[in-house]
C-alpha cells in the first residue's frame, strides 16, 4: 500500500506564495515521476508540473516562471513552490506519482485559494 499525504495549501492574496509538500510512504517500488495536478471548480483536472527521478521538469505554460517543482528522492517527497500566485491558480492540488512498474498513486488533495 502506498500513501501520499499533501500539505501546505491555504488562502493567500494575489502575488503571494505558498509551498506544497507531498510525502510518499508505504511499500514503494521505485518512483519514476512525481507531479502536481490541479482542478479548479468546474474544470477538468490538469497537470501543472512534473519531475522525473533524474530531475527533468515539465510545466504547463500558465505556471512557467512562477512555480518550481523539486523532489527529495531519499525522503520520497515532492515540493511545489508557488510564487506570484494569481486568482486563476485557485484549485485543489493533487500530488501524484508513477512508479517504475507504471502504477499511479494519488494524494488526497490540498486546497489553494488565491484572493484578488
Amino acid at each position: 500500500q502506498v500513501q501520499l499525504v499533501a500539505s501546505g495549501g491555504g488562502l493567500v492574496q494575489a502575488g503571494g506564495s505558498l509551498r506544497l509538500s507531498c510525502v510518499v510512504s508505504g511499500t514503494i517500488f521505485s518512483i519514476k515521476t512525481m507531479g502536481w495536478y490541479r482542478q479548479a471548480p468546474g474544470k477538468q483536472r490538469e497537470l501543472a508540473t512534473s519531475i522525473t527521478r533524474a530531475g527533468t521538469t515539465n510545466y504547463v505554460d500558465s505556471v512557467k516562471g512562477r512555480f518550481t517543482i523539486s523532489r527529495d528522492n531519499a525522503k520520497n517527497t515532492v515540493f511545489l513552490q508557488m510564487n506570484s500566485l494569481k486568482p486563476e491558480d485557485t484549485a485543489v492540488y493533487y500530488c501524484m506519482i508513477t512508479q517504475l512498474d507504471s502504477r499511479d498513486y494519488w494524494g488526497q488533495g490540498t486546497q489553494v485559494t488565491v484572493s484578488s
